[in-house]
């Protein structure tokens, strides 16, 4: 098993640098394989952008990999998203990596110039075209319905060739076979249940069989979004409180974390790991940096060891 941590985003009161450089330092010296950002662009929890936090963590670790789910880069120009990846690759020198979806109908796509009707079309062409920006090729020819590109030269290209390990979220039975199709790894959504997660990878197996796909090389993870505390009441208290800051009251998110005791989310996280999980990226919840790190050194001290 292979576990990762969140990167605190939250910025209320005021970006806590120092206590973020802390933050990143002790999650390597701790042994975490990755650190994760998430975007929204549009919310009202005061997150910060997700790429440009990365590039900021990048120059404050040396071994942590950095990582985002999920852009929904539906929403972005592709070339300009294309270099911006590349830029933080090169900046963590090969340590990214990179979360895509194409977003559900419920997002803003006409405040984006997106036409609802064509998101997914939209996303799968962008990755395309993002794919030949980063390809060894020095310049790029490419035609689709929505971008016409001709022999325009783009450098640099990303450390990581291709490019960087792309990972697709998603649950609908579509959009696993998309993300088998043109992704690398599997994410499950933090606000996704662990049986929707269950289902979910049930759906990715069958298709890397029908795509003749090495499993092995489909590495399939999923988001939690939990809260320690030695009052599991709490504790429940605390998650919901933090994933309401994140989803305001969208339904069924309730019934997304976990929390409680030590041993209480390590039985929750066993349950993930017993879904399917090969990675798992723990996801705090608090009101800052400092109550994650706090977060951060009890799942390390008292959480993990039972999962190892």
């Amino acid at each position: 098993m292979r576990f990762s941590i969140s990167i605190p985003q939250l910025d209320a009161t005021g970006f806590d640098g120092a206590g973020l450089r802390s933050y990143l330092a002790r999650a390597e010296e701790l042994g975490f394989e990755g650190g994760w950002v998430l975007e929204q662009i549009v919310g009202k929890a005061p997150l910060l952008a997700p790429l440009e936090l990365l590039a900021y963590s990048a120059a404050c670790t040396e071994r942590l990999r950095l990582g985002v789910a999920v852009l929904v880069s539906s929403l972005h120009d592709p070339l300009q998203l294309a270099a911006a990846v590349t830029a933080v690759d090169r900046l963590s020198h090969g340590r990214l990596d990179v979360g895509v979806a194409p977003g559900g109908g419920f997002r803003q796509f006409s405040a984006f110039g997106v036409d609802k009707a064509t998101f997914v079309r939209h996303f799968t062409e962008g990755l395309q075209l993002m794919k030949a920006a980063w390809s060894d090729e020095p310049r790029v020819t490419f035609h689709g319905r929505f971008r016409q590109v001709d022999d325009l030269p783009i450098q640099p290209k990303p450390v990581q060739r291709p490019h960087p390990p792309i990972w697709f979220g998603g649950q609908a039975p579509k959009a696993l076979a998309r993300a088998v199709r043109h992704g690398d790894a599997f994410l499950g959504a933090g606000s996704s249940t662990t049986a929707n997660f269950a289902e979910a990878v049930k759906t990715v197996r069958h298709e890397l069989d029908e795509q003749g796909k090495d499993p092995a090389q489909f590495a399939i993870g999923k988001r939690v979004y939990l809260m320690v505390d030695d009052d599991a009441g709490r504790a429940r208290e605390r998650v919901l409180a933090g994933l309401r800051r994140i989803y305001g009251t969208m339904p069924g998110v309730e019934d997304v974390p976990v929390s409680g005791t030590p041993d209480d989310v390590a039985v929750g996280l066993r349950e993930v790991i017993d879904a399917g999980a090969q990675m798992i990226l723990l996801n705090p919840v608090g009101d800052d940096v400092a109550q994650d790190r706090k977060q951060m050194e009890r799942l390390a001290a008292e959480v993990i060891p039972q999962l190892v």
